[in-house]
């Protein structure tokens, strides 16, 4: 008996095996047939590839429901919320780009692995300052045609120009050597147009330094008048100006418009009675000449707190009335739901504007430190690089255009968080207000900062 049980027990195992074996041969037939596993790959693929989207974990308030809360304070531009990426595919923000190294001459006809074929994350704002002695891109003590002398720091008593010797290389991005007669040739009759505040001015005199080498030439032709940028009526400069270079026949302009809402007086023979500020209504100015531009770069932010508005005597207006909504009437409620409109409204306009690329530039940050600009606030660092010469963080440091911006085709420039590490190239104590205790810790020395900015546009257009 126990002989026979044994062999039963033999005979179980056996059996056993064999219809497990039959089993994987079956299995292994139907995966070698079924075309699941390369789906499967190629989707993941795909996933890998696909443009990023991050959101932020933000408080629920009668505002953040439609967007995200924004800091009343341009001090607490620095505070970054806790967030988490989402990938999105098919964004128009995508920030993929094929990896530079398998298209280089070096790699061409090699053998690549997979992982080295794969697109890697091109992001213009993570990456690092290094030295370059090729700096600066054009001369400070020149480009007096169109840089103000306010900001042209080689013209003051400022004795060290270390700031101009850095040049921003982005992570994983080409971003070649700007050339400016290669520039031109690329932006050959079209129109570059800048709306926004004193910053946006220094971006557009930066850009135009620039493409003229900061040279006076008689290439470049005024022609502001054609956009209605001359000196108004008791007003000491125009609304903006606009310059084209005959050679190319390029255009490059700036318009004033510090809030990016539309303004229009409430009594038009009282200037005194206010402005309304339409919070949902973009620039009459760019709503007119938005067929004539090719590149459009936006941005907002210092004029947006109580001093400013007040001052300025704007009233908030929405949907053509005074608002009445209390959580609007907030700075930062106020100043978010602008940038969405904006950036809704161009959106809106750019399929029947095929050619136009917009931007949306994230804020310039301010330096002070141990009170305001009127408080004797100061930035007195005069070591580049103190705080540091890498960006690691994928997000941007500008929650508002960057909630604002995802699923558009509005791209975001994103320089606040390479800009935040270059607190040294700031006017400082060498602005024309400095006798009168004033610092200027917000605008920038020209050559310096902006003309970063201008290069991660040019390497974007």
């Amino acid at each position: 008996m126990k002989g026979g049980n044994s062999f039963r027990s033999r005979g179980r195992k056996f059996s056993s095996g064999l219809l497990a074996l039959l089993f994987a041969t079956v299995l292994l037939w139907i995966w070698e047939k079924n075309p699941f596993i390369n789906t499967l790959q190629s989707a993941q693929d795909q996933f890998l590839l696909s443009s990023s989207e991050f959101i932020f974990d933000m408080p629920n308030d009668s505002m953040v429901s439609a967007h995200h809360k924004e800091h009343t304070d341009e001090k607490d531009a620095n505070v970054t919320p806790k967030i988490s990426r989402k990938a999105e595919q098919g964004s128009d923000n995508s920030v993929m780009e094929k990896s530079t190294s398998a298209l280089s001459p070096k790699g061409k006809g090699a053998r690549h692995s997979k992982s080295s074929s794969k697109r890697k994350v091109c992001n213009y704002a993570k990456g690092r300052w290094v030295a370059d002695k090729g700096r600066p891109l054009y001369s400070g003590f020149g480009c007096k045609q169109w840089l103000s002398e306010m900001w042209a720091c080689r013209l003051t008593q400022r004795t060290d120009f270390s700031y101009e010797g850095y040049q921003w290389q982005p992570e994983n991005c080409e971003m070649p050597e700007f050339e400016r007669s290669s520039f031109l040739r690329r932006m050959q009759d079209k129109t570059i147009a800048f709306i926004g505040d004193s910053l946006g001015r220094q971006q557009f005199q930066s850009l135009m330094c620039m493409v003229t080498g900061g040279e006076e030439s008689p290439d470049v032709e005024d022609v502001g008048v054609n956009y209605g940028l001359v000196i108004p009526p008791g007003a000491i400069r125009p609304d903006g100006w606009a310059f084209r270079l005959r050679s190319t026949n390029t255009t490059i302009l700036y318009y004033w418009s510090a809030s990016l809402c539309d303004l229009e007086l409430l009594n038009i023979t009282d200037p005194s009675a206010g402005v309304a500020m339409h919070l949902d209504r973009p620039p009459a100015f760019m709503r007119k000449f938005l067929d004539t531009f090719d590149v459009l770069v936006l941005n907002t932010g210092h004029h947006w707190n109580r001093g400013k508005l007040n001052a300025n005597k704007w009233v908030m207006y929405v949907n053509g009335r005074p608002n009445e909504d209390r959580n609007l009437a907030a700075i930062g409620n106020a100043k978010n739901l602008t940038v969405h409109s904006v950036v809704r409204w161009v959106d809106s306009q750019l399929p029947s504007h095929p050619r136009l690329k917009s931007f949306f530039r994230t804020i310039s940050p301010r330096h002070f430190l141990n009170g305001e600009w009127n408080t004797g606030g100061s930035c007195d660092n005069m070591s580049p690089l103190s705080k540091g010469s890498v960006v690691s963080q994928d997000e941007s440091n500008d929650l508002v255009v960057q909630s604002a911006v995802r699923g558009t085709k509005v791209k975001i420039l994103d320089i606040t968080a390479l800009s935040e590490l270059r607190d040294e190239g700031h006017i400082s104590r060498f602005s024309a207000k400095a006798s009168d205790g004033v610092k200027d810790c917000l605008h920038w020395c020209l050559p310096g900062i902006p003309d970063t900015w201008n290069e991660i546009l040019c390497a974007q257009v």
